[in-house]
């Protein structure tokens, strides 16, 4: 059984990104767009579209040309608008990269994409310059002096006050950003999103936020994740909002800036709302103008989400969506009579769902458990380089196969119950099992192993590697050896030993049998 939202199709305009967000832009020219949350420093929308010329017509000056990728590096500051927006007004592609990623993680990425020019900040430039050196990346640009790299004013001063108009993009078929997912399984994988496929997402979630000229919301969300790039950089300045720019998140600064900017609204994942719940530091703030808190990256538990509700006394509610899906296919609306505890919401328009038996593939009734399959015009061109991945997601009829377990009620109301995917979700960031796997078995000590996702309170999950030891070890040692190369959010945080992995007949890690495993004693008293 098909099921189709509930809400009337939307019209999908054929403009590129930039158009769309900045269609009405003109109307407030001297409102804050961004805001440095750590300075107070003040980007107006003309101050913003005037950084985004230059940057477009220095890119022109050193040849970038459409199709060309641009690798973002970097936190969240009010600059990585303009660079994301003039790379696209030329038809270029931005690749936004994870700033937590080592030199190692990075330069894959860079081979990868394609990437020309690298984009980054002072505290990351070691990193960067080493990682383009790998790549053979020929210019890393800082938003401050950093050696090795060219400083953004320099970068934008020096075109010779040259002009460089928008490229002529084809909305349906030039990419436009390419974040980095691991999908259902494997490595990070390039996911390729169409400027359609970004407007098509804005505007099927037009209707569920009340966002209005002058609003203010905290941009604790990374940009270079798919949710904080459409939800919150390009869905609040669509609609004249003011985004307020995080670098990392802190609990204190992120409540002083929500109480300071009188934030209405809050996009958040689970470990913040567990915060939000649980932490005293609360208390301490004004946030009685926050009335609605959406949640999403990563599942939330009904008392949770009652938990932080009650102490806020705001609305807070669940999406669902994932890269591949630009991001989003499931939304809760403002209006509390669409309020289900526990429920990642309602289909948004243009959008259909089949839920299907982990068995048979056949579509089951609702209120069964099965596997939620996508289709929209917002679902992603594929992978990049990799067609058969691509081939595995998205099947002949066009529906995406998220590997997320769920099912629908009688009402249209959607739930996620667990996960066929592979990797982790620590946090709200994926995790790739294969990846620490792989790097596990370069110590002489580990002779087999299989990472599996840990509930965790505070985190969602954590990495948990199982090892067959090939001589002595200790736990410590091995994390020890895995946070030497990864990025912090992916370290091995348990490590158990056992004699054998189980696999299947052709050498598949059985990764369902550890985690039934993991949850049987989890679930004992």
């Amino acid at each position: 059984m098909i099921i189709r939202s509930q809400f009337p199709d939307v019209a999908i305009p054929e403009l590129t990104l930039s158009a769309f967000v900045f269609e009405h832009a003109e109307r407030w020219p001297d409102a804050p767009a961004l805001i440095e949350g750590p300075t107070g420093r003040v980007v107006t929308y003309s101050q913003l579209r005037a950084l985004t010329d230059r940057f477009r017509a220095a890119l022109t000056a050193r040849g970038f040309v459409r199709g060309d990728v641009l690798c973002l590096y970097s936190p969240n500051v009010p600059e990585y608008a303009a660079v994301f927006f003039a790379v696209a007004e030329l038809g270029g592609v931005s690749t936004t990269a994870n700033p937590m990623y080592g030199a190692e993680e990075l330069a894959r990425q860079l081979t990868d994409s394609g990437a020309k020019i690298i984009v980054t900040a002072e505290p990351l430039a070691e990193k960067a310059v080493a990682a383009a050196a790998i790549a053979g990346v020929n210019e890393v640009i800082a938003w401050t002096a950093a050696p090795g790299c060219t400083p953004f004013a320099s970068f934008i001063s020096g075109d010779g006050g040259r002009r460089s108009e928008p490229y002529r993009v084809d909305p349906a078929h030039d990419l436009v950003a390419l974040p980095y997912s691991s999908g259902t399984t494997g490595l990070p994988k390039g996911v390729m999103l169409t400027h359609r496929n970004l407007v098509a997402n804005l505007a099927q979630i037009d209707f569920v936020d009340s966002t209005e000229p002058g609003d203010h919301l905290v941009g604790v969300l990374p940009f270079f994740h798919i949710y904080g790039m459409t939800v919150v950089l390009c869905g609040v300045l669509r609609k004249g909002g003011c985004v307020v720019t995080m670098p990392q998140f802190d609990l204190a600064e992120y409540l002083r800036l929500t109480s300071n900017y009188g934030a209405r609204r809050a996009y958040l994942v689970p470990p913040i709302a567990l915060a939000l719940a649980k932490n005293p530091m609360v208390d301490q703030y004004d946030l009685s103008r926050l009335k609605f808190v959406t949640s999403g990256a990563a599942p939330m538990g009904r008392q949770l989400e009652d938990d932080c509700s009650a102490r806020i006394g705001c609305m807070v509610k669940q999406g669902y969506g994932m890269t591949e899906a630009s991001p989003v296919t499931h939304f809760t609306p403002e209006d509390p009579a669409f309020a289900r505890s526990g429920s990642c919401g309602l289909l948004v328009p243009c959008t259909e769902c089949r839920i299907v038996s982990l068995d048979t593939k056949k579509d089951v009734a609702l209120g069964e458990h099965g596997e939620l399959l996508i289709r929209g015009p917002q679902i992603m061109q594929g992978y990049l380089n990799n067609p058969e991945a691509t081939a595995q997601a998205i099947d002949d009829d066009g529906w995406l196969h998220t590997g997320d377990v769920g099912y629908a009620d009688a009402d249209g109301f959607f739930y996620i119950v667990d996960r066929l995917k592979e990797f982790i979700k620590y946090k709200g960031f994926q995790v790739a099992p294969a990846e620490l796997e792989a790097l596990l078995l370069t110590h002489a000590a580990v002779a087999d192993c299989a990472v599996i996702p840990m509930a965790d309170a505070e985190a969602g999950e954590i990495p948990k590697a199982f090892v067959v030891m090939r001589h002595d070890v200790t736990s410590e040692e091995l994390m020890e050896y895995v946070a030497g190369v990864v990025a912090s959010f992916k370290k091995v945080r348990s490590v158990e030993f056992i004699s054998k992995i189980p696999k299947s007949p052709s050498g598949k890690i059985l990764r369902r049998e550890l985690i039934a495993l993991e949850r049987s004693r989890a679930a004992k008293p």
